[in-house]
């Protein structure tokens, strides 16, 4: 339901970084206007324990991380703030005690954090800069470094088109060549180490017609460079001037960029390794400038949160459309039989909204059946034989935007199942599986199976289907183009995984598109 223009709604956003943790709420009308009510900075370098070789929090940085955040409750529930999201990214996600971390501010604050991709980090700050800044139908290279990471993606006004997280963050960069950091060197070291970051010949395709970047360091070389906000609070920093700040901070010590600079130390010592890495990115984009928004995670993170609570329907479509795109983008980086993989997709979609009755899932498991039917042949770029197998490799070590981890590994099981094997408990992947993934990758595979099946000629000789739910059987009435003999073929062999999921066998009906019912 959509909110009336005069409800007013409080949110928070909470994100714990790898030089930071960071806090924004506001108050946001039906409308979409808002004030902000407060923005908090906490020096917590939760990446400065991370990226050494101990690859874990000492209890002192815990301690801190913890207390930090115990603060930012006590102002939630100050400003009576009922929703909000916290997320922690590169530093906790890759800590061997992360859990521990996790756990204990749940235990101490009530908060709950989640810990999230570098995909859906990209998604999240995409929808900020897309707020921010006109993007047009033109496609862009965004980049947003954290300490931990810097997450680049070619985007445009409907989604990410490609994205893909370096281990270049600014923190991580400054841990590696601490030893080197008063060196003459300094700089061409990093500059070097920066150098190894590429991106594939695809994203030349694309041809962006500029680049973005976001994070606290790009805003502070903005400053320093003299650059002026626009009046929508974008700032254009030409890279001959990022280029010439870059090398006046290299020649300045930590404390004298602190003194005469006025910057504050946990980001005087950051900023010549966040500054290399911008200059690369931009290179690699070839920009002459870099426009920087102004914008981040935090506030994506509310964008995305005032969408869904204020208007679901709304917010689920959008969902829908980002995962589409993103996955469209995958599948043709694999040369997919795109027709096929979106007919697939219509019958799987078309199936899991009638059937609901049965496998009583909901609009996320719904958009991981729709990735899953649009990618589960891109295996045979690499061989048609074992082709399921080789979808479930590819699909786990790309980038969805808005999937999680998890929500990735049951994309890959369902390309994994959708021929051949039906799943076993010691299959890679679906073992590591706890029991509620089991049962979502069952449910969905099942009905990719059934949906497959209906277009085996790739022909999409099915022009829709109707299910109807009977007490031993689920009858599919199809409205078809010609003959669809393999297609019933197919579902005799491939059919089966539907009743010992469901419990119901399958039983056809045909019609000609616009004909009576055929036997």
């Amino acid at each position: 339901m959509k909110a009336s223009p005069g409800t007013r709604l409080r949110v928070g956003a909470i994100d714990v970084g790898s030089n930071a943790i960071r806090f924004l709420a506001r108050e946001v009308a039906g409308d979409g206007t808002h004030r902000e009510l407060e923005s908090e900075r906490l020096a917590v370098r939760l990446g400065g324990d991370v990226f050494t070789r101990s690859r874990a929090f000492t209890r002192e940085t815990m301690d801190a991380g913890v207390a930090a955040l115990g603060r930012i409750r006590r102002r939630i529930d100050d400003l009576e703030i009922v929703n909000y999201r916290a997320v922690a990214t590169s530093a906790v996600r890759e800590s061997r005690n992360g859990g521990e971390f996790v756990e204990r501010v749940r235990r101490e604050s009530g908060i709950h954090l989640e810990t999230i991709s570098g995909s859906e980090e990209s998604h999240l700050v995409w929808l900020a800069v897309k707020d921010r800044v006109a993007l047009g139908p033109s496609r862009w290279l965004m980049m947003d470094l954290g300490g931990g990471s810097v997450e680049v993606s070619v985007v445009d006004k409907d989604g990410i088109l490609w994205t893909e997280s370096h281990t270049l963050g600014s923190v991580r960069l400054l841990q590696a060549f601490e030893a080197e950091e008063e060196s003459k060197d300094y700089q061409e070291l990093l500059e070097r180490y920066a150098h190894s970051l590429k991106v594939p010949t695809a994203v030349a395709e694309w041809n962006p017609v500029g680049a973005i970047a976001t994070g606290g360091n790009i805003e502070a070389l903005a400053e320093l460079a003299g650059v002026p906000r626009g009046d929508d609070g974008v700032s254009v920093l030409p890279v001959d001037d990022l280029r010439r700040v870059m090398n006046k901070l290299a020649r300045l010590k930590v404390q004298e960029r602190v003194k005469k600079l006025g910057l504050r130390e946990d980001r005087a010592d950051v900023i010549v390794p966040a500054a290399v890495v911008y200059e690369r990115v931009a290179e690699l984009a070839g920009a002459r400038e870099i426009l920087v928004p102004r914008v981040g995670l935090k506030e994506g993170l509310l964008l995305d949160l005032t969408d869904e609570l204020q208007n679901r329907s709304a917010h689920a479509d959008r969902r829908d459309r980002e995962i589409r795109a993103a996955a469209v983008s995958v599948g043709r980086r694999f040369h997919f039989d795109e027709a096929h993989a979106q007919q697939v997709a219509l019958l799987s979609l078309a199936l899991f909204d009638q059937l609901g009755p049965l496998h009583g899932l909901g609009g996320k498991e719904r958009r991981l059946l729709l990735a899953g039917a649009l990618l589960h042949d891109i295996g045979q770029y690499v061989s048609y034989r074992r082709h399921h197998k080789h979808s479930m490799y590819l699909i786990a070590s790309a980038e969805l935007p808005g999937l999680s981890p998890e929500d990735l590994r049951i994309v890959a099981l369902l390309a994994r199942y959708h021929r051949r094997a039906e799943p076993r408990d010691a299959h890679p992947g679906y073992q590591e599986m706890g029991a509620a993934g089991r049962e979502v990758v069952r449910k969905l595979a099942a009905l990719l199976r059934v949906a497959d099946a209906l277009d085996r000629e790739h022909l999409a000789r099915v022009a829709s289907i109707t299910a109807k739910i009977g007490d031993d059987a689920v009858t599919l009435r199809m409205q078809i183009r010609g003959s669809v003999a393999l297609e019933e073929w197919a579902l005799w062999k491939k059919g089966s995984m539907f009743q010992k999921v469901y419990g119901k066998a399958l039983l056809l009906e045909k019609a000609k598109k616009g004909n009576a019912k055929e036997s």
